[in-house]
């Protein structure tokens, strides 16, 4: 979660900026996850909606965030073609354990399974 400290010497975009680069980095925020409307966010920040609006064209310059016009912002993709077709494959496979509300431990050591050429199914 980002807090904003509005004490703090460092600009609320810049903390806004940092949080999301670091929840990116950390995983918290997956690629391919929606970021919430620049007016919700600065509604649950208690910040203005042109600070986030800056924080946001920031990340999106630096490759961090990707805006797709109506559909919304998200965080991005990896550059690499490679990585990217993977990514977007676990995105929809995280979306579909959430959807069937599967364990998700037990989503993981299926891939595992999988990944490493074995037919049988791990045990629950």
């Amino acid at each position: 979660m980002i807090l904003i400290d509005p004490s703090s010497p460092v600009p609320p975009f810049e903390q806004l900026r940092a949080g999301l680069v670091d929840s990116v980095a950390s995983g918290e925020l997956g690629a391919g996850e929606r970021l919430p409307t620049v007016r919700r966010l600065a509604e649950e920040l208690g910040i203005a909606p042109g600070t986030v609006a800056r924080a946001y064209r920031e990340l999106e310059v630096s490759g961090v965030i990707e805006t797709r016009g109506r559909n919304g912002t998200f965080v991005a993709f990896d550059p690499d073609p490679a990585r990217q077709q993977l990514q977007r494959a676990a995105a929809a496979f995280a979306a579909q354990v959430r959807d069937l509300r599967l364990d998700a431990d037990e989503a993981l050591a299926i891939v595992t399974a999988a990944l490493r050429g074995s037919e049988a199914s791990p045990a629950s």
